[in-house]
């Protein structure tokens, strides 16, 4: 089964969706699953992993809405407030949601110490208790606490989306490669190839810009814990769906058949739980 692990849907919203700025005309409008279909289709892609984009209640059952109606949004990432008081009872009362995959908090916009706050700490501590994974969505300053997090809760799944975010545009890497290296110590953190061009130069980026961050996930993750996403409507700031698509698998071409159904869809099975 080959599966996009992340891309977004939403009714856009201006004031809702202020991160959209006025440089990202083309992904102010609404994007639903009867644009994404046909993207899926043409490169035989047999599903999709929904992921918040807004941090809220709404969000999530926004996802799974539209997970229950069209099949082939294999699962949902979604927001709850891990801060809360009452985070056990809002995870109890998703456990009928078997769409429901686990939960994202925008990290990156928070200083890296929020991942020391001792109710966000409470509330990842209560995820892997409900079977509910994490997705980690950060930039590099943020890797070293985020090796703290996933190093107190090893029973606890962990992915990080986009690579953590490394510079492309500046051609930064050894930050970022001593950072995520570490986190790729731990077995129970994988790493999605997620998000790369519009990290790059949005519209002047070439391919072999991304070859040394390729490179370095998957000699430090290995083929068993990296999973292809799509950042489908976000990527098309930088490229269009089919672009990204054939960047990550261009890369991966030569690699067995068997490493290349885990990247694209073996290893996205196995982290979120999708029955085949």
């Amino acid at each position: 089964m080959k599966i996009d692990a992340h891309q977004h849907f939403w009714n856009y919203d201006p004031v809702r969706d202020s991160w959209i700025d006025e440089s990202m005309q083309v992904i102010q409008r609404d994007f639903v699953p009867q644009d994404l279909q046909p993207e899926l289709d043409k490169k035989q892609i047999d599903g999709c992993i929904a992921v918040q984009a807004d941090q809220s209640t709404h969000e999530t059952r926004f996802l799974l809405e539209l997970a229950e109606h069209n099949p082939w949004i294999k699962k949902v990432v979604g927001w709850v407030d891990l801060n809360a008081a009452d985070i056990e009872g809002q995870l109890e009362s998703y456990q009928s949601e078997e769409k429901l995959a686990g939960f994202r908090k925008i990290l990156q916009s928070l200083a890296p110490e929020a991942m020391e706050d001792p109710h966000f700490l409470h509330g990842i501590g209560k995820l892997a208790d409900y079977g509910f994974t994490y997705d980690v969505l950060i930039y590099p300053q943020h890797l070293e606490k985020a090796y703290a997090l996933a190093l107190s809760f090893p029973n606890q799944p962990f992915i990080i989306d986009h690579l953590a975010k490394p510079d492309i545009k500046n051609g930064e890497l050894e930050y970022w490669t001593k950072g995520i290296k570490k986190m790729a110590e731990l077995e129970h953190v994988f790493c999605k190839v997620s998000g790369m061009v519009t990290e790059a130069k949005w519209k002047a980026w070439q391919k072999d810009d991304f070859t040394p961050y390729l490179d370095t996930i998957t000699a430090a993750f290995g083929t068993k814990r990296l999973v292809y996403g799509s950042d489908w409507p976000v990527c098309l700031l930088a490229a269009t769906y089919e672009e990204v698509y054939d960047l990550a698998w261009s890369y991966y071409e030569n690699f067995s058949r068997e490493e290349q159904a885990a990247i694209f869809g073996g290893n996205a099975q196995r982290f979120y739980g999708i029955e085949a």
